[in-house]
């Protein structure tokens, strides 16, 4: 996306606003004087600017590399980085994750950590500037207040689903020395749900490009919707005629569809899809390096794609496909070739590309295989490429983020139907969301609700060649383990796959690649242990 980067670039006239709090369990601040210059009074064209300080921690936090895209999908079960012949070990660092070893010291928990709480700071500060007219406001203030109180709840649905017990704050103006207190899960949880409830009134409704990139009210119904979806997995208590309401009312609102082609969301210009709900935007640009950029591309594919797509700089070759998660599509199913860049590998202008590692010389052909965790081949796998890429790569990708969408929300009401009883209405929903990737074979997108409540497809087992492993597990055991493999297909490499797991309940118990369960607490990570050192007052998850 190019013309809506408003939102994070720096307005004029903050003078204090822009800087994070690296450690968000202190969340003091002395710079009150230096915040923005009282007499401004901003006007609707400035509300982009206004709120964007507090969206753009969005981007370090789903997209950096040890961000929350690669911990979703790093610990589960269809996405992997294995050592490679030019690297990927880094002190087992991409290793843990799929080992379940992750540590209280490890980049990806820290970065989770800290990315969230840096939102949830810049928020309260914002919110602070509004409520106490530090940021006149002639209109719309309710409106941005509530938008603002949503946007905050999305940085702890991100905290109470990865760390559980978290403190919560809400106030920017604190005593120095201030140390938050630890709030339960359920706490945090209510928390969430009350926010975001009590904000759908004011919320603006609009879901054009005025909005995009923000919240407006069917982005917290979206929101609201992917909480309850989990409440069983975070209060013990299911709540499914609440995904039921809350995705109902997007569907009836009209606003939403589905884009033609499920490509559609994830092209490089892609902030005109119907299908986008909320969406993070990165631009190539704006949006770069390390902490800011998208850079999937080249976590993903070999040095040699380099020619593929004329990227600017040379990929690295490490994240892939686990071969068994994709044993388990359909082989008439369009997703499988589009979302996975896989067989011989070509030149922009056609010339077959040639291995330039263990297979120099070799035509590079992406295969299925992956020997081990532990060791693989420059070929091993096929490489990530639900997101487009353009021709003309620079280090950072401009594909906007869609962390909502219209797909997900017809597949939480499907699940809430199918858990409730009603498996042939959410096959009709599920049938709805698979018309579009068998346009070949149309007959073959029907799906019926009886074959819902059949067992999963995917072949769960350790596959390990280099440690000479192999176990036999199968995934006919798995309630309604094909409604999650039809959440596979539908959204792989979105950065949720862990999530799915767990509330299946397969993400400590089943087996599959390298991995073998490691225990049931690995459901929780860690708090990190550079919080813990700085505030006494959390305690550390069970098992750590």
């Amino acid at each position: 996306m190019k013309n809506y980067r408003i939102i994070f670039k720096s307005f004029t006239l903050f003078v204090g606003i822009m800087f994070l709090l690296v450690s968000c369990t202190k969340l003091e601040d002395e710079n009150f004087g230096d915040i923005i210059a009282s007499e401004f009074t901003p006007e609707k064209s400035d509300l982009a600017s206004l709120v964007g300080p507090a969206y753009t921690n969005w981007r370090t936090l789903m997209m950096n590399e040890t961000g929350l895209f690669y911990l979703q999908e790093l610990t589960a079960d269809a996405v992997v980085i294995p050592a490679r012949p030019n690297g990927w070990v880094d002190d087992g660092l991409y290793r843990r994750p799929h080992l379940h070893q992750w540590t209280t010291q490890d980049a990806y928990v820290n970065t989770v950590w800290s990315s969230a709480y840096g939102g949830i700071t810049n928020t309260n500060r914002i919110l602070y500037q509004i409520e106490s007219d530090i940021i006149p406001m002639e209109e719309g203030k309710e409106a941005l207040i509530a938008e603002l109180k949503v946007l905050r709840a999305s940085y702890y649905y991100v905290l109470i689903d990865a760390f559980g017990s978290v403190p919560i704050v809400e106030q920017f103006d604190l005593p120095e020395g201030f140390l938050p207190e630890q709030s339960s899960r359920q706490e945090a949880y209510d928390f969430i749900v009350q926010e975001i409830t009590e904000a759908l009134p004011d919320l603006r409704e609009e879901s054009d490009l005025t909005m995009y990139g923000r919240f407006n009210k069917w982005g917290a119904y979206a929101l609201l919707a992917k909480v309850y979806l989990n409440a069983e997995v975070y209060t013990g208590e299911a709540n499914w005629d609440g995904v039921i309401s809350a995705t109902s009312a997007i569907i009836e609102s009209g606003n939403y569809a589905l884009d033609p082609n499920p490509e559609d969301p994830f092209i490089t210009e892609n902030q005109n899809s119907e299908e986008i709900i909320f969406a993070i935007p990165y631009d190539e640009n704006y949006a770069e390096g390390y902490d800011d950029g998208f850079m999937m591309h080249l976590i993903s594919l070999h040095p040699a794609n380099q020619a593929t797509f004329n990227i600017a700089t040379s990929p690295w070759g490490g994240s892939a496909a686990v071969p068994q998660f994709i044993d388990t599509y359909d082989e008439d199913d369009e997703r499988l070739a589009k979302d996975w860049l896989q067989g011989q590998q070509y030149s922009s202008n056609g010339e077959p590309l040639m291995g330039t590692m263990d297979m120099e010389g070799e035509p590079l052909v992406f295969v299925n295989d992956i020997p081990s965790i532990y060791s693989s081949s420059e070929a091993s796998g096929y490489r990530l490429a639900k997101y487009e890429y353009k021709q003309g790569l620079q280090e950072s990708m401009s594909n906007d983020v869609p962390l909502l969408r219209y797909s997900d929300v017809l597949m939480m009401k499907a699940e809430a139907l199918l858990r409730t009883g009603n498996p042939d209405e959410a096959a009709l929903l599920v049938t709805h969301v698979r018309e579009r990737s068998f346009t070949d074979n149309p007959e073959k997108a029907t799906v019926t609700g009886s074959e819902l409540l059949e067992g999963s497809t995917y072949d769960y087992g350790v596959r390990d060649e280099f440690n000479d492993m192999y176990t036999q597990e199968g995934g006919d055991d798995i309630q309604f383990g094909r409604f999650l493999d039809e959440l596979g297909w539908e959204f792989s490499q979105e950065g949720r796959r862990r999530q799915d797991l767990i509330r299946f309940g397969i993400f400590t118990e089943k087996s599959w690649f390298s991995h073998q369960p490691n225990g049931e607490f690995r459901s929780l990570f860690p708090i990190p242990q550079q919080e813990l050192n700085t505030n006494p007052n959390l305690v550390q998850n069970r098992g750590y």
